[in-house]
């Protein structure tokens, strides 16, 4: 029964990352529609859809107990605010030939969840993590120095999601109901916003193309499923086992990026990259030591 669980866990890991990875085939299918208005429909549809599948399956219980804890409210709060900028930054960087910065960012969150964790949790840095660490740090200051230039959007998705896995640790909700919490403080938002353009593209359902409306509809369950997949796969295999796994998205953007559509991969971001890809090496080589040692 436990290895029947150990490979579930697998698979719903391979399915949430790779679902992840290929994500930005469906922005670009949206490439006329801008990245506000994507963002407001992904607020939208997700709340519709997380609020049936609770509907289906139950969990309102749990939504119960949130919403009698005055704190966790105030945390998920903040977790919505945090997860609205990374989609933004995310959307606007596929639609806008930046799926390497995006691909570059999701590459350097293990090393932020390892500094935030040190920095917020306690944890204690190895020798080889701060090794990772460092590589990292100079890759980023090499761009910096030699190129004048910082990876910005790489950065911005890296420390909002960082941030955003923190406080989801710490406020201890499970996947479904903290997003359906997030979705409803920030389904007000999209409504206003909604009202406040009647006549734009957002309520333009009745002259927009079928194949628009169904995408954006879709924008719900682009959302859900892989955050589903990934609650799923981390109740059932060791986070330092999902941490293989971790890769799998941004190395299915870079791949993307590089031979679907064709984004420069010039001597700035190949340095920056080696030296991010070569943190990470160190990063997996001090995963396999420590549970070897376990």
């Amino acid at each position: 029964m436990l290895d029947s669980e150990y490979r579930k866990g697998i698979v719903f890991a391979i399915c949430a990352y790779t679902l992840w990875g290929f994500a930005p085939l469906y922005f670009k299918l949206l490439g006329q529609v801008s990245a506000t208005e994507i963002l407001i429909h992904r607020v939208i549809w997700s709340f519709v859809f997380v609020t049936v599948l609770m509907a289906l399956f139950g969990g309102f219980s749990r939504l119960r107990q949130v919403l009698k804890k005055p704190k966790q409210l105030l945390m998920l709060t903040f977790t919505s605010i945090l997860i609205a900028a990374n989609w933004l930054l995310f959307i606007w960087a596929i639609n806008n030939d930046h799926m390497l910065d995006a691909s570059l960012g999701y590459f350097i969150n293990p090393l932020v969840n390892v500094m935030l964790g040190m920095a917020f949790l306690g944890e204690r840095l190895r020798k080889l993590q701060w090794f990772a660490v460092s590589l990292a740090a100079t890759g980023v200051l090499v761009q910096l120095i030699s190129f004048g230039s910082i990876p910005l959007v790489s950065l911005g998705l890296a420390c909002s999601f960082g941030l955003y896995g923190l406080l989801r640790k710490k406020v201890n909700v499970d996947a479904k109901t903290g997003l359906l919490v997030e979705t409803a403080i920030l389904f007000p938002v999209a409504l206003i916003y909604l009202f406040a353009n009647v006549g734009g593209a957002l309520t333009n359902f009745s002259t927009n193309e079928l194949s628009l409306n169904l995408l954006l509809l879709a924008a719900g369950v682009v959302t859900t499923i892989p955050l589903l997949c990934f609650a799923a796969s981390a109740v059932r295999i060791p986070l330092s086992v999902m941490g293989f796994f971790q890769y799998l998205g941004p190395s299915i953007m870079f791949i993307l990026a590089i031979s679907l559509y064709g984004e420069p991969f010039d001597l700035e971001k190949g340095i920056t990259f080696l030296f991010i890809w070569g943190a990470l090496v160190v990063f997996t080589i001090d995963m396999l030591y420590k549970r070897k040692a376990k």
